[in-house]
């Protein structure tokens, strides 16, 4: 009985840090998935170093081209947007 009262302390920390920091951590991380790959041409982003530009051409599953001035485009990796600033609507064909 006294194993179980010495165990019950840190189940409750465990469930504790699992509610307040890995959970939302992992909802955080599968919204950005999700962004990253609703990426089209035509987007707003801002990248993690600062730029902000707009997707000239989505090159493959990991990297987009980005046209941060008139005929000036910068390749980066996917992951790396970390915000999309205005969305393009689809193209109704």
């Amino acid at each position: 009985m006294e194993a179980i009262q010495g165990i019950i302390p840190f189940i409750l920390i465990f469930a504790i840090m699992y509610f307040l920091l890995i959970r939302p951590q992992q909802k955080k991380l599968k919204e950005h998935q999700n962004m990253v790959a609703a990426l089209r041409r035509g987007d707003q982003v801002v990248t993690q170093g600062g730029i902000i530009g707009k997707v000239a051409k989505v090159k493959d599953d990991n990297e987009i081209e980005i046209e941060i001035a008139t005929g000036v485009n910068v390749r980066v990796v996917r992951s790396t947007i970390s915000q999309v600033v205005n969305r393009t609507e689809p193209a109704n064909s």
